[in-house]
């Protein structure tokens, strides 16, 4: 069992809820992260049938991502809807200048526009927070060109609340750790390909097969490899065994150099190099 909501955040969540009521229908761009899973759940007790969560799909998608969509969209009891999208094809995305997050969400709004009167909805909605307002979201930028909504930011949801809404909703997400695309993880101006992002993919379920949460494999110019995991397990990564076996593995994705982060996880470290937004913007 857990407390009940405060005061302040239940009165959140029912204007959350009937925000959503006021839109008659709509679709929520839904990763499976805890941000869009509680805006799609929101939007199922608001609107039942007229709400549908869809999920874009192309390489930058995590291995078991979509089927951790599927299966929330499931418990939900939303309508769920997954589409192929096709950034890989805009060579502005592939370059991966800063504003790579931007042709990607244009991208999948442009899709959800096209799909809106096959599937009977009139509004978008995602899941940005208070939180997302304040550091560098090209998307952001993406999601006013095509009037996408963001209702947990209109009712002043910061991640905590997000998360806090989460548990009380029962939705076994609600203490997941951000998970990004996988193009967040190459350095800006190293192209983004589907063959660099099955190498960071593999990488990061080897670390994960250690048992170890929150990580990430950053790729560099070079086909360099820089680790990035919790401060407590730079000693287990550190032990001779460990680190040689897993350089072996993560040489053998295509890595021709494999770095440890003395740091240790952070998010948006990237965006630290390119100088850009907040010193620890959530989400990369």
């Amino acid at each position: 069992m857990h407390a009940p909501l405060p005061a302040d955040l239940a009165d959140k969540r029912d204007r959350l809820v009937e925000l959503i009521r006021g839109y008659e229908s709509c679709a929520v761009a839904f990763s499976g992260g805890i941000d869009s899973t509680v805006v799609a759940k929101a939007a199922s007790i608001a609107l039942g049938d007229a709400a549908v969560a869809v999920t874009g799909t192309s390489a930058s998608l995590a291995a078991g991502e979509l089927d951790t969509a599927r299966s929330l969209a499931r418990l939900i009891g939303i309508r769920h809807e997954v589409i192929a999208t096709a950034e890989f094809a805009n060579d502005d995305y592939v370059r991966n200048a800063p504003d790579r997050c931007y042709h990607c969400k244009t991208e999948l709004y442009t899709q959800l526009a096209g799909l809106s009167e096959r599937l009977g909805v009139a509004v978008i909605a995602n899941g940005a927070n208070l939180d997302d307002l304040g550091d560098y979201r090209p998307g952001m930028i993406a999601a006013r060109e095509h009037r996408v909504v963001s209702p947990l930011a209109e009712c002043q949801f910061d991640k905590a609340a997000v998360r806090a809404l989460a548990l009380d909703w029962q939705l076994p997400t609600w203490d997941k750790p951000a998970s990004p695309c996988l193009s967040s993880r190459v350095a800006y101006g190293q192209e983004v390909t589907p063959d660099r992002l099955a190498m960071i993919d593999a990488a990061e379920q080897l670390l994960r097969g250690l048992g170890l949460a929150g990580v990430r494999v950053r790729y560099h110019a070079g086909d360099v490899a820089r680790l990035e995991v919790p401060l407590d397990a730079l000693v287990t990564i550190c032990q001779p065994a460990v680190r040689g076996d897993l350089v072996k593995k993560i040489k053998s994705l295509g890595f021709k150099c494999v770095t440890l982060d003395l740091e240790g996880f952070r998010s948006g470290s990237l965006n630290v190099l390119e100088n850009l937004g907040s010193s620890t913007p959530p989400g990369n």
